[in-house]
């Protein structure tokens, strides 16, 4: 199985989800629409391709672009072709949620609170989305870019010391 015959399936099967594609050191990397991402998975794992592990699901955020701040990528792999594919949808700030996979795979279960934990994103159809590593009462989503790296009170350091 090649990121050519994979690619070539997708865009057969969705030709209106797959946003774009790429394959940064040599994993294929696809971009889909973010309400096609529950489909194009199912059909990634019940077609001959048999992607059938779900090897990691996390969040990301870009600020800088409203559009595209939050995203959800996905790690999928066929383990007896040893075929690694990358997903990834975008949605803006104010619609944060998307389909669960806990009915197509058992392990996104705890992969997607973490994910929900972290940055906020809700997953529809989860059947126990609460926090799972962070204190219930936390009130805010630590991954998310919404904080200054350093504290801008601290004196105990000098920073033309680090070269800024």
């Amino acid at each position: 199985m090649t990121n050519e015959f994979v690619l070539e399936a997708l865009t057969r099967e969705f030709p209106d989800s797959v946003v774009s594609h790429s394959e940064p050191y040599g994993m294929l990397t696809v971009e889909i629409q973010k309400d096609d991402i529950k489909k194009v998975i199912h059909y990634l794992k019940d077609s001959s391709l048999e992607i059938n592990f779900l090897t990691d699901v996390c969040g990301i955020h870009y600020p800088e672009f409203p559009d595209k701040e939050i995203g959800v990528i996905y790690h999928l792999q066929n383990m007896v072709a040893n075929f690694r594919i990358r997903l990834k949808i975008f949605m803006p700030r104010e619609n944060i949620e998307v389909d669960s996979l806990t009915d197509l795979y058992a392990g996104a279960n705890w992969m997607e609170r973490e994910t929900y934990d972290f940055f906020g994103i809700k997953f529809k159809g989860h059947p126990d989305l609460r926090p799972i590593l962070n204190m219930e009462d936390l009130g805010y989503h630590p991954m998310l870019k919404e904080y200054r790296l350093e504290d801008g009170t601290r004196t105990d350091k000098d920073d033309a010391m680090f070269g800024r």
